[in-house]
């Protein structure tokens, strides 16, 4: 059953110039060490912070939270699968509240943006959409 779905774009060259004010610090309180290595080996390193970025917004709008309840960024890790697909590693606080869900990941990137959609899937029975009485 689809428990939430999440969408984020951000435009690339807004988020470099936010690295390019805030630096280091802010590569290392929002990307795990493996996350900075994967970006930091591509050739266009932005497009793929970027791209993580998103990610983690997307994941964290799916489960209904957004960035909150002593959730941290680094309890969502973009990760790859063997066969190239995108995953998330959840931990902490996020992987409490996603529970039992299991999160689905597409990311792509342009030359100017960065998109990600995140769909949580949670194991039960779907009883259709809530209808609401009418009223005689």
């Amino acid at each position: 059953m689809i428990a939430g779905v999440g969408v984020d774009v951000v435009e690339i060259a807004r988020f470099a110039a936010v690295v390019a004010r805030q630096g280091g610090r802010f590569l290392r309180r929002v990307f795990t060490p493996g996350e900075r290595r994967t970006c930091e080996g591509k050739p266009r390193p932005m497009a793929h912070f970027a791209a993580r970025f998103a990610a983690k917004e997307a994941v964290l709008k799916a489960l209904g939270t957004g960035l909150t309840r002593d959730m941290r960024w680094h309890d969502v890790e973009v990760v790859r699968e063997r066969a190239g697909r995108p995953a998330v590693r959840l931990s902490g606080r996020v992987l409490e509240v996603a529970g039992d869900g299991r999160v689905h990941l597409s990311v792509s990137h342009s030359e100017s943006t960065a998109t990600a959609v995140a769909i949580v899937e949670r194991s039960g029975i779907s009883r259709g959409p809530r209808r609401t009485p009418r009223r005689p």
